[in-house]
């Protein structure tokens, strides 16, 4: 599979220029305890800081 992942979180060490995460792959985390259905309920757990 040849995916493609859009990222605008420019503070991750793995946002390029052009709003594209530079990862091979991420890792999709849960909030804790958050079972909401809505967005809010989950988030990329490989984040990493610049």
């Amino acid at each position: 599979m040849n995916q493609t992942i859009h990222c605008s979180v420019s503070t991750c060490r793995h946002h390029s220029a052009k709003n594209l995460c530079e990862l091979q792959a991420i890792d999709v985390k849960p909030n804790c305890d958050c079972h909401s259905g809505k967005c809010d309920e989950s988030m990329c757990g490989s984040y990493a800081k610049k």
